[in-house]
């Protein structure tokens, strides 16, 4: 029995994978899943794909391509959440401004280099028209990193994913001066080609099997109250976050949205040459429409 290791966010949108894992539906391709939660986002994901730590990472989208430019080797097995994710600006209740306008120096705690805290970041300079080599960053790794760096300082924004953050927030941990929203489909399944050839039944049987779970849950009544219950959660927060959701349900990516997606990103400066779209795709798996 072979494992195929994979990797996400210890996240509510990630409940469709925590649903399907320990089925074990693989068992008689001899693969054993493994699910492993990284609290430290996209960078360190993309990390452990390079040092063989992990097979399969659910990352943010711009993160995979800013990792693309360097390392063409990764390669994108399906979409797997079609709508944007809500970013909120965070700062520490002992900062000494409460709204964006009053920033004149951007400083930003982010996760990692090229993690989704810090392209996020770019694109908030861009909306906010700050100059975008005058940005500053310090890496905390996760949100529990954010926190205790909040508990000393006062000015630096931290992003991250608004329902998440939302419980330190209500308990006064953290302020939330305003969102952003990516303006892309948010989150894609990713390997490196070595496990793709060595997987590719598997995998494609894999990238099925998350469409068909994804399909199920956004129709079950009962998915409300099991996130809330499973990521400690209030319910009301879940409803919100359910509506502003959509799980993607097959292996169809939009050719004009990501290629808009991609131009912005070489706007935003996330990306400095834009990629042919089907080289960034693992062959079989994906269908552009």
């Amino acid at each position: 029995m072979k494992t195929l290791t994979i990797t996400g966010v210890p996240e509510h949108f990630n409940f469709p994978w925590t649903t399907l894992i320990p089925t074990q539906p693989l068992t008689d391709l001899s693969i054993q899943l493994k699910w492993v939660e990284e609290s430290r986002g996209s960078g360190k994901m993309l990390e452990a794909l390079d040092e063989g730590e992990t097979d399969v990472a659910i990352v943010l989208t711009e993160s995979f391509f800013k990792k693309y430019e360097s390392d063409p080797s990764i390669k994108i097995l399906g979409l797997f959440v079609q709508s944007p994710l809500n970013w909120g600006i965070h700062i520490s209740p002992k900062s000494t401004v409460s709204d964006l306008s009053l920033i004149l120096e951007p400083k930003f705690l982010i996760s990692r280099k090229g993690s989704g805290s810090e392209l996020m970041a770019r694109v908030l300079a861009d909306r906010e028209k700050w100059n975008s080599e005058k940005l500053e960053f310090e890496i905390v790794n996760n949100l529990p990193g954010a926190l205790d760096r909040m508990q000393n300082h006062g000015n630096e924004m931290f992003l991250w994913e608004k329902f998440t953050t939302k419980p330190h927030v209500d308990s006064g941990e953290m302020i939330r001066i305003g969102e952003v929203a990516s303006p892309w489909p948010c989150f894609v399944v990713i390997a490196k080609e070595d496990t793709i050839r060595s997987h590719q039944e598997a995998l494609i049987r894999l990238m099925d099997l998350v469409y068909q779970t994804n399909s199920h849950i956004s129709e079950d009544p009962k998915t409300p109250q099991l996130i809330a219950e499973n990521y400690e959660l209030p319910l009301e927060d879940v409803l919100k976050w359910i509506s502003e959701t959509k799980w993607n349900l097959n292996s169809e990516i939009s050719r004009v949205e990501m290629q808009d997606a991609l131009a912005k990103m070489k706007h935003f400066g996330i990306l400095k040459d834009l990629p042919i779209l089907e080289n960034t795709c693992a062959a079989g798996f994906v269908k552009f429409v």
